[in-house]
Parts: C-alpha cells; structure tokens; sequence
C-alpha cells in the first residue's frame, strides 16, 4: 500500500523515492507491478494495468522530472529547459478518459500508461502552475523529501504525515524533553 501525503498526484508521484537525502532512498517503484498498483492506489486509473521494464524507466525519467521542477519551484528557481519540455511534452498527451457506468461508478476506457503518465504531467502543470504552489513544503522530518501541500489553518503543517514522520519527530522531541529534565533534575540535586 503506497502512503499518499502530498495533496496531488504529481507530489505523490514524486514522493515515489523516499527518503531522498538518505544515503540510501527507498523505490516504491521498484517493479512493473509496483507501477501499476500506484496508478490505481492512487486513483489516476480505476484498476490494474500491464507495465513493463520499459514503462518503469519511463517512469522514473517522468518523476524525476517532476520532483526537479518542484524543487525549482519551491527554490524560486529557473527550471531546467530540458525537465520542463519533458514534462510539458507529457502534459501535451492524452490523459485517461473517465466514464460513468450505468451503475454509477468511474471506469477509465482502454487505460494505458502513457495516458497516466499525461496525468501526472497535467497534475504538475495544475499544482506548480496555480495558486497551491504557494502552499508546497517539503516534510520537516530532516531523513523525508515528501513535499505536500499544506492546506492547514495559518499553514502550520509541519510534516507530510503523522504516521511515521510526525509520530517520529514527536517522539524524537519528547525524549529530549526527558532528557534536558532528567539533567536538569541532576543538576539541581547536585548544588
């Protein structure tokens, strides 16, 4: 089950490589199948697809991409000309056509990954192209480059989901308080 923090697809798409300033990131994409259960899970296509190595490589290129113009746009950066043409080139195709059943639910017609491919491109258009972008930050759990959208009151969000990386930097804070008290205790007792 892949955790969906950012707010969009294209920041979850990015957030695909985890960990990022970890010696070692973590691929959620580490497979073909991996690919293909993200775009359901993450309700870009309504089921299962076939992908292979070739898509997987394509789906790398097209988030690293995305990730490069995000951190271009939170840095207030120029962005890349080559990421840029890559991305827009992607937001240029087809997406994937949704259509109502006769029993009310949303089915996506001959899905493919080149179509959710566009809608990552198109979502990343949308987020870093409209007023959200304004709202981007990058999760305050110094080991995760999850970058969301907070869309809190007065945009105190300080981390891209409680579970880990708010339960982690909580935890984190609670010992040090025990320990700056137990010293402080210490300190007391010995004068």
């Amino acid at each position: 089950m892949h955790a969906f923090a950012g707010g969009a697809p294209a920041l979850d798409f990015a957030g695909t490589l985890r960990y990022r300033h970890r010696s070692e990131p973590r691929e959620d994409m580490h497979s073909p199948l991996a690919l293909s259960v993200w775009f359901r899970e993450s309700g870009i296509l309504d089921r299962d697809i076939p992908c292979d190595a070739a898509d997987l490589r394509e789906a790398w290129t097209l988030r690293e991409a995305v990730y490069h113009l995000i951190l271009a746009k939170m840095s207030d950066r120029t962005p890349d000309q080559g990421t840029l043409t890559l991305v827009n080139d992607y937001a240029r195709r087809p997406a994937p056509v949704p259509q109502l059943t006769p029993d009310g639910q949303r089915h996506v017609v001959d899905p493919s990954a080149a179509q959710a491919f566009a809608a990552i491109a198109q979502d990343t258009v949308s987020v870093l192209g409209g007023p959200e972008a304004a709202l981007l930050k990058e999760c305050g759990n110094p080991e995760c480059s999850q970058v969301y959208i907070d869309r809190s009151r007065g945009s105190r969000r300080e981390w891209c989901a409680m579970d880990p990386c708010g339960n982690k930097i909580k935890a984190a804070a609670y010992r040090a308080r025990k320990r700056m008290n137990a010293l402080k205790a210490a300190s007391t007792r010995s004068r």
